[in-house]
């Protein structure tokens, strides 16, 4: 259905069932797949590509320029993928020559009024609680949360099945599993629940807590844990992960609490 007060450009790609409502605006370079949802007062700008039974709420604007003063005016893209529903007041730019494009992956929720700058990379199953900012060049892992009220620093890091508490301002990377306190922001032990609602044994929840006792618990630096896992650890994908992405890292990852 489309609404007779919404306004599309003639250039503008819908796919079949595609509903927009009263007083969306959606431009010329636009593609939004099978059965989305547009909500009225949205706006979709140049750039977009919205997969499939996706849903765009009041308010939000999806694809606007970069609010970065290098932005030339060069042709990008945001891209986001199925099933991923963006509330009321959500705001996702497009791309610079850094990347070209911002990507988001499928089945993402993002809150009202978060915001994703240009030249994120966030991935599938992420949810952004209400009023979190990510700046530019930020990369999400899967099934990253974050709670609300928070910000994360330019070209910082989130590892897969990470969780940030509401309130956190983010300046290091947050490795994969473990859970981020607010303040001082810092590591307060691995995502334990959220692992085994995704299907993780008992036994790999262990493993990990096991790795990040040695990294944050065992009085040695970051390059010190990394040859103790290598050498004493079994190689699995959690281990191999964690390694690399602290190895990866170019800002450092996040502190232990201090007791």
């Amino acid at each position: 259905m489309i609404a007779d007060q919404a306004y599309i450009h003639p250039n503008a790609r819908l796919d079949k069932n595609v509903t927009v409502e009263p007083f969306a605006y959606i431009s010329g370079d636009v593609v939004i797949g099978e059965g989305s949802w547009i909500g009225p007062n949205s706006v979709i700008m140049d750039g977009t590509r919205i997969g499939k039974n996706c849903k765009v709420f009041p308010g939000a604007v999806i694809s606007a320029i970069p609010q970065d003063l290098k932005f030339g005016g060069e042709e990008t893209t945001t891209e986001i993928g199925d099933n991923t529903i963006m509330r009321e007041g959500v705001t996702i730019n497009r791309g610079t020559v850094a990347l070209g494009k911002t990507v988001v992956g499928n089945n993402c929720l993002f809150m009202a009024n978060s915001h994703i700058a240009h030249d994120c990379i966030v991935g599938d199953n992420c949810i952004l609680v209400n009023n979190v900012g990510l700046a530019g060049e930020v990369v999400l892992g899967d099934w990253v949360i974050i709670g609300g009220n928070s910000a994360v620093h330019q070209f910082t890091h989130i590892g897969t099945h990470a969780m940030l508490s509401g309130g956190t301002l983010l300046r290091q990377d947050a490795p994969p599993f473990v859970m981020v306190k607010h303040y001082p922001v810092s590591y307060m032990g691995i995502n334990s629940v959220g692992l085994g609602r995704r299907g993780f044994s008992k036994g790999k929840i262990s493993e990990i807590h096991e790795i990040y006792r040695v990294i944050y618990q065992n009085c040695m630096n970051t390059t010190q844990a990394l040859e103790y896992l290598k050498a004493n650890f079994e190689a699995t994908p959690e281990r191999d992960m964690i390694i690399r992405f602290i190895e990866s890292s170019e800002r450092g990852i996040i502190r232990a609490a201090k007791k």
